[in-house]
């Protein structure tokens, strides 16, 4: 499913009116990741929703933890004044969410603990008055080393605690979940609408959801977790046929030349990040052991670091160390090269604490799932999902613009005002696009391990959309370029997005040009049947296969890709 090609006059779609998701649980309970993920795919869907969070308004009002009264979180016992401060930031946070609903909002994930029957009550008397339908979503987290992960984690998104000591900002949201746990009541009313996600995702309740679009954002949440991992997307290389759907060419010398940089700078660059957080993992160690040693009262010596942990002292030291667990020692790590082991899905394979393994998904296309083979024959595994295919462009295939307006003068109006909607005859839309690419979506959000997706620009633009939480009508306007790689990073508080720049097509184009040309000056007065089929390719106008490996890819070639067909 994707945004709807019709409007109405009050903005909401599916007919579903007015709903507001409320979040109930204890902090730390991955409520907040839930909000950030439901309202990405809404906005994807084009519903116009939006995550208002109390704790947000709250800091607008009066600051981060720091500036908080004392009391503010105990349970009970607050003095008037407190009582009052809290009073008048649940009303004024109120009267923003309505406001949202009576300037055409559709959806609002109401971001607070509610932890209380008589304050769920509340929410559904007040807003029930104005014709929004009102649903739960409840975290439950049994698993204390959930709780614990999410604890951890607060110091590095939340902005209660910027510029806070982590083990400060551990110790102080330990002391809030706390005073929330004496007053928390879990929901049992029968006739609520909602859905009870515990341990996130291990087991889902749901109960008397109704309508289309509740029975949507329920099925979005039974895919998704909180593990912490990276997504990553980079165009496909060069083909020897470019803007020719129908061709589906192989791979130019120059994206033979992309591919192997690709898997180069995605190596460079996890083995890099596991450096950097080295520390930040130690920290968040002796954080844990201290914040345990508090709880339990045990004063015994801190645990060693594992064998698949880094510690900062080693890494500043340059002492050999373990990159992943179930990975070969590396020797100092300013001068060893990046060692890895066979299996690069593996739990434990990545590099870094974590471990995490890397997948590379591609389309079935020449193009994509070549670019890939560097991957493959480093251990990677690799998909080839064929709804990743790029946007069929029917029967303006192959033409520049100048042709489409020359030709059809009038399709190209339209697509002018219609960009996402719009489809030449016997092509796709980017509207067809999203339709095709939801089971993608689904899958990216079950997956636990970092992701690749190496497509075409009309793909990347779609899922880039999605994992930013942009509208429908902004995906042909988003600017994709040859050589970037986007780093994508989902926290409970939004999607971190980095682009990085490894590769310089007009450079590289040049000095391939210069080559050609040098090239051509040396084989002045050769013999035309001495040459290659390389040359004789560039000879002919056209690129062809790097010389190195000219006969290695032909070979795979007439075998076939060895990437793995998804399902």
């Amino acid at each position: 499913m994707a945004a709807p090609l019709y409007t109405t006059a009050s903005g909401q779609l599916w007919h579903a009116g007015k709903i507001l998701v409320a979040t109930v649980g204890l902090p730390a309970r991955g409520k907040t990741h839930l909000a950030h993920a439901l309202e990405r795919y809404l906005r994807w869907l084009g519903v116009k929703s939006q995550v208002f969070s109390l704790g947000d308004y709250r800091r607008r009002v009066i600051g981060g933890a720091e500036s908080l009264p004392k009391d503010y979180f105990a349970d009970g016992g607050r003095s008037e004044s407190t009582e009052a401060l809290r009073q008048s930031i649940q009303n004024g946070f109120d009267q923003t969410v309505a406001d949202f609903f009576n300037f055409g909002g559709q959806v609002v994930i109401y971001d607070a603990n509610n932890s209380t029957q008589k304050r769920r009550y509340g929410i559904r008397e007040r807003f029930g008055k104005m014709g929004v339908s009102v649903m739960f979503m409840e975290s439950i987290c049994t698993d204390q080393s959930i709780v614990e992960a999410n604890v951890r984690s607060v110091k590095i998104s939340s902005p209660d605690y910027v510029n806070w000591d982590p083990e400060k900002a551990v110790q102080d949201f330990y002391k809030r979940i706390q005073g929330h746990e004496k007053e928390y009541e879990p929901i049992e009313a029968p006739s609520f609408p909602y859905i009870k996600i515990i341990n996130v995702g291990q087991k889902i309740i749901v109960n008397n959801i109704q309508g289309y679009l509740q029975s949507r954002i329920v099925f979005f949440l039974m895919n998704i977790h909180n593990k912490q991992r990276t997504i990553y997307f980079a165009r496909a290389g060069e083909a020897l046929i470019e803007h020719l759907y129908k061709a589906d060419a192989d791979l130019s010398s120059l994206g033979w030349a992309y591919a192997d940089r690709l898997a180069e700078f995605m190596e460079e660059l996890r083995h890099k990040k596991a450096l950097e957080n080295a520390e930040s993992a130690n920290l968040e160690r002796r954080a844990s052991v201290m914040t345990q040693k508090e709880r339990t009262g045990d004063s015994g010596l801190e645990p060693r670091p594992s064998a698949g942990r880094m510690t900062a002292s080693a890494a500043s030291a340059g002492e050999s160390v373990s990159l992943g667990t179930g990975s070969t020692p590396t020797g100092p790590i300013a001068a060893s090269p990046l060692q890895r082991p066979s299996h690069q899905d593996e739990e434990g394979a990545g590099p870094g604490e974590e471990g995490r393994p890397l997948v590379i998904w591609t389309s079935a296309r020449r193009r994509s799932s070549h670019t890939a083979w560097p991957f493959s024959e480093r251990g990677y595994r690799v998909i080839e999902r064929p709804q990743l295919s790029e946007m069929n462009p029917g029967v303006v295939d192959g033409m520049s613009a100048e042709e489409v307006k020359k030709r059809f003068p009038d399709e190209w109006e339209k697509k002018q005002k219609e960009p996402y909607s719009h489809r030449f005859p016997r092509a796709e839309s980017y509207h067809d696009l999203s339709v095709r690419l939801e089971p993608i979506i689904f899958e990216l959000e079950r997956a636990r391990g970092d992701v690749l997706i190496i497509v075409q620009s009309s793909v990347l633009r779609c899922l880039l959309a999605y994992v930013q939480g942009r509208k429908p009508h902004e995906i042909p306007l988003i600017s994709v370029h040859e050589g970037e790689l986007f780093e994508c990073a989902p926290t409970a508080y939004g999607v971190k997005t980095i682009r990085h720049e490894f590769w310089d097509p007009i450079k590289e184009r040049e000095e391939r040009d210069k080559r050609f040309f040098q090239r051509d000056q040396d084989d002045l007065g050769a013999d035309p049947e001495s040459k290659t089929t390389e040359e004789l390719f560039i000879r002919g106008g056209a690129d062809g296969h790097r010389a190195a490996k000219s006969d290695q890819h032909s070979a795979k070639l007439s075998k076939g890709p060895t990437a793995e067909a998804a399902p």
